[in-house]
């Protein structure tokens, strides 16, 4: 019998089936920090972590242009600033794989097409739902987002908390990395820049 749900809903209902080499490796993993991965409350855990991470990287089973190929041409002639502040979003540091949570500001200036705004937090989730570093992200919605729209110009600013830094290592809680991808007109004309920068926060 077919499934009635997709693959990404397989993996978010906790239906998608662990390979018996991936749950050993979690139980090792557990007995390597100290702790019976045969223990009640431990026993289910190497199928729950594992699915968890089919989950937080969906982003690798997707083309996240895919969510850009979809573009309205009848906009009356609109061709300001499209802005979608303030995206919240979750990945982890490809370093630790530690999570990174933060959130995004992207904004386009239009040539003759624009789509979707939900599209813009999706191509997001696209790329951010992978093992990552923040200027690596940063960059890709950004060039993403030039290649597909052919825009005037892109801007993407990032702000983000790193786990790999706040909760081990330097253990430093409260800190956040914020980095940005200026491509086109926000990048040549000054102009164009300190409006969008000043219209996310920065």
């Amino acid at each position: 019998m077919n499934s009635l749900h997709g693959p990404d809903e397989d993996v978010e209902n906790g239906k998608v089936p662990v390979p018996d080499e991936v749950q050993e490796a979690i139980r090792t993993l557990i007995r390597w920090t100290g702790d019976d991965p045969g223990r009640e409350g431990l026993r289910d855990t190497p199928k729950r972590v594992a699915r968890a991470w089919k989950e937080y990287c969906l982003g690798y089973g997707e083309d996240p242009a895919i969510h850009l190929s979809r573009v309205f041409q009848e906009v009356g002639g609109y061709d300001e600033l499209v802005l979608l502040k303030d995206i919240p979003f979750q990945s982890h540091c490809e370093h630790h794989m530690a999570p990174i949570i933060g959130k995004a500001s992207i904004a386009y200036m239009p040539t003759d097409r624009v789509v979707g705004i939900s599209k813009l937090a999706r191509v997001l989730h696209g790329f951010s739902r992978r093992l990552q570093v923040q200027e690596r992200l940063t960059a890709e919605v950004a060039r993403c987002i030039q290649e597909h729209l052919k825009p005037q110009g892109v801007a993407v600013v990032i702000e983000a908390a790193h786990s790999c830094m706040t909760a081990r290592g330097v253990r430093t809680p409260g800190v956040s990395m914020v980095t940005s991808k200026l491509l086109g007109c926000f990048l040549d004309d000054e102009r164009s820049r300190k409006e969008v920068l000043s219209l996310m926060g920065y």
